[in-house]
């Protein structure tokens, strides 16, 4: 079985997924209903349910769940530094990273353009 590349970097290798305070989880199961990745799963753990089943398969770049949560119990690393991580390992010419700067830079000097002309 080949494992998944995400810009050429082994997807194992990206620390792209949710972590979760069990202190704040109401244990709703919003999060395993909203994932369609198999990231969640429901376990029974000295009477809470443990939602995160399978990390690796999280969607680099997607926090849907963050947003689902009610209680704010799920997180995700900073998109910024995990581009930086993809960008050293990736062995292509053009990171993904650099790619996410320039873009960001675009729609700022698009923004600043239409303030100029109004």
């Amino acid at each position: 079985m080949h494992e998944s590349l995400f810009h050429g970097v082994p997807r194992s290798k990206i620390p792209w997924y949710p972590t979760i305070n069990y202190e704040k989880c109401l244990s709703c199961g919003k999060c395993v209903n909203y994932c369609k990745h198999d990231v969640y799963g429901v376990e029974e753990k000295q009477g809470k349910r443990m939602p995160l089943r399978n990390a690796d398969t999280c969607i680099v770049y997607c926090d849907g769940c963050d947003d689902i949560c009610p209680s704010g119990a799920i997180s995700h690393p900073s998109k910024l530094e995990t581009g930086k991580i993809i960008s050293k390992l990736s062995p292509q010419k053009s990171s993904y990273f650099d790619y996410y700067i320039s873009r960001s830079h675009l729609f700022s000097l698009l923004f600043l353009s239409l303030q100029f002309f109004q």
